[in-house]
């Protein structure tokens, strides 16, 4: 965050949050790997359901996604705090088109 310009000591208690979602994420992730990747259960019915574990990773990635948005940590996000002008990078000098420049020069 601090090479991407966005860090502020006021996000550690979110990036905290974020460092502990991650970390629940990779231990589901390998529960889901040893479990020889199994995506299915067996209802009492007799039919299929989606294992719990395989939810619990969805919900961890929507999550991650949340608040890699709000940290600033994926190129969509990042791109949109530098169009915002919500960092604490000095703002893009406005560039004339050169239309807008020659109109500008006949006032």
């Amino acid at each position: 965050m601090k090479n991407l310009g966005t860090y502020k000591p006021e996000y550690d208690p979110l990036i905290d949050v974020y460092a502990d979602i991650f970390s629940q994420y990779l231990r589901a992730n390998k529960e889901f790997e040893e479990s020889g990747y199994r995506y299915e259960t067996e209802t009492a019915a007799g039919g299929t359901k989606k294992s719990a574990i395989v939810a619990t990773l969805e919900n961890l990635r929507k999550d991650l996604l949340a608040y890699s948005d709000r940290l600033c940590l994926n190129p969509k996000s990042l791109k949109n705090n530098d169009d915002d002008g919500n960092d604490n990078k000095p703002p893009k000098e406005n560039k004339l088109s050169p239309l807008d420049q020659f109109l500008s020069s006949q006032m």
